[in-house]
């Protein structure tokens, strides 16, 4: 069993900003992660208006907040409040990270390398891969930035065809990868399937608790699809289940989520986390299976 450690006027401050706020994990699986390694630090969830995000950034700096999770709405207008940003999450013009380096704020884009390290940890072959995207908004657009580095060419679909096409020639322009931007329908999808490597469902659809729902239709699924469902809860959406019978190899969310903490926590402290535990962490509070 962990013991609590206690807070004094030593401890150390982490956080997560954002509105709402409230349904954050990262407290979850953070706070049993810092006290399994007997680290003087607290985690904490913050909820903060985007009228106030530039008063939240100065105080991260006077209060000497050491480390700070971004999440909606704030992850592209944080940018220009900080003084350091990694080259990617600069072309993504998206950052989820911030590590206060002595009053020098410094950001980097976690969501996308959690995502990156899950499908690679899962064993999918990035490189060389035709990857199509069901949905284009934040979650896909940081997710392919990342990928097209690899990737041979990247199809981002969605049911407004201008977000797509707009995303698409984003990351075109900016990492000179191999970026489509479609409409998402039956005929274009059935079409994109079937020369496509990697599936990611970056779309809402099958989240709990419409358990029972899925971005396609199972008869457009091909063994050959290595399928990644960003959704966590459930554990094992309707997609994924759909994709296991047909063969296919598989990732669901969790991964992705909690990666994107190792990678902040192993940047924030230096020392590596306990995964499984924080894993498990959300697990158990949501009650999923």
């Amino acid at each position: 069993m962990i013991e609590k450690v206690s807070l004094t006027a030593h401890t150390k401050i982490f956080c997560i900003i954002g509105h709402p706020v409230d349904h954050s994990m990262s407290p979850t699986m953070w706070n049993p992660a810092l006290q399994e390694l007997g680290l003087d630090y607290a985690y904490m969830a913050f909820d903060v208006h985007p009228d106030n995000l530039k008063k939240a950034i100065n105080g991260m700096r006077a209060l000497g907040i050491k480390g700070m999770n971004v999440t909606i709405p704030h992850k592209e207008n944080v940018i220009q409040y900080l003084d350091e940003i990694d080259p990617i999450a600069k072309k993504m013009g998206a950052i989820n990270t911030i590590k206060n380096d002595d009053g020098l704020l410094k950001a980097r884009n976690t969501d996308a390398g959690g995502a990156k390290k899950s499908l690679l940890d899962a064993g999918c072959e990035i490189s060389g891969k035709n990857i199509l995207f069901l949905g284009s908004g934040g979650v896909a657009r940081s997710v392919a930035y990342v990928l097209s580095e690899e990737a041979n060419e990247i199809v981002l679909t969605d049911i407004v065809e201008k977000t797509a096409l707009k995303v698409a020639k984003e990351i075109k322009e900016n990492m000179g990868a191999n970026v489509e931007g479609k409409m998402s329908n039956e005929t274009i999808i059935k079409k994109e399937i079937n020369k496509a490597d990697i599936l990611v469902n970056a779309t809402p659809l099958g989240m709990h608790p419409n358990v029972n729902t899925s971005p396609i239709s199972k008869e457009l699924l091909h063994e050959d699809l290595f399928v990644f469902d960003v959704i966590y809860n459930p554990l094992k959406t309707k997609l994924i289940k759909d994709a296991v019978e047909i063969g296919c190899k598989t990732l669901g969310g969790l991964d992705m989520l909690v990666n994107q903490g190792v990678l902040a926590f192993e940047w924030w402290t230096g020392k590596s986390p306990n995964a499984t535990l924080m894993r498990s962490k959300i697990i158990d509070f949501l009650g999923i299976k």
